[in-house]
């Protein structure tokens, strides 16, 4: 985890809220509170426009947004998850558009526009304290994006690279999932995604090798021979369609087989 990094672009996100518009109010809690997520606003709270800047500088690696559903799933008697799915919103909108997917201890924890850095950020909170038998990450794609900001290859590299050694640690199996393909970025049409997503996937995929860990491979089924997602299997060229979905499932279920064996 890069501390400096997270502390400047926490900062960097204060000071964006407040060239932006009126200045956002105060929390009353402030350092080390018992709960954080009790006191949090809601978009409607807030300033018209001050919303991202707000849970931005609050709430960086979002993790109010799973402890409701983390806590139901640590109740006394529960039974862990086999798989947690951590992500962006590639993963979140998995399950939204399949929710079916997510059964037999499949758990989603995609949250929208995240990067590595966040995903690393709340990777105990929404992996580890669950104890799932595996975990699936598929990260990659924000950081391409630059959502929060300019990183190296080698520190999104690094972030994955922990997140998985992190679950090795607890004896949890790691399932490294590629960046899926990408023409542009709608939201950043001046980057060209192409040769950075091939040269994390080459590094994922080697990586996994070498750490013996199941790589899936979802890239090479859904792109284009230029790099873009196929016709049909992406809303807006990144984000899959229901179709886009239904040719992921097979390699996911496959590689859950690959480093678990057959579900009970």
């Amino acid at each position: 985890m890069h501390v400096t990094r997270i502390i400047h672009l926490i900062a960097l996100a204060a000071l964006l809220g407040a060239a932006a518009g009126p200045t956002i109010a105060q929390d009353d809690a402030t350092g080390i509170v018992a709960d954080p997520c009790a006191s949090e606003k809601t978009p409607e709270q807030l300033p018209s426009g001050q919303w991202n800047a707000y849970i931005f500088a609050r709430d960086f690696g979002k993790l109010c947004q799973y402890r409701v559903q983390n806590a139901e799933l640590m109740k006394p008697g529960s039974t862990p998850p086999r798989v947690v799915f951590m992500g962006d919103s590639i993963t979140e909108f998995w399950g939204r558009q399949h929710a079916a997917f997510f059964t037999q201890g499949k758990v989603d924890r995609g949250i929208s526009g995240q990067t590595s850095t966040q995903m690393l950020l709340r990777f105990r909170q929404d992996v580890i304290d669950l104890h799932p038998q595996a975990v699936h990450i598929m990260a990659g794609t924000n950081d391409v994006a630059g959502n929060t900001g300019p990183s190296t290859l080698q520190q999104v590299e690094g972030n994955i690279a922990s997140m998985a050694e992190l679950a090795r640690a607890h004896g949890i199996r790691v399932i490294l999932a590629s960046v899926p393909p990408a023409g542009h970025f709608p939201w950043r049409p001046e980057l060209q995604p192409v040769p950075i997503i091939g040269a994390l996937n080459h590094w994922m995929q080697d990586y996994s090798a070498r750490n013996g860990f199941t790589y899936v491979d979802y890239y090479s089924v859904t792109a284009t021979p230029e790099g873009a997602m196929k016709p049909g299997l992406a809303s807006d060229g990144v984000h899959p369609t229901r179709q886009g979905y239904a040719v992921m499932e097979p390699l996911a279920e496959a590689a859950i087989q690959q480093a678990l064996g057959p579900a009970p």
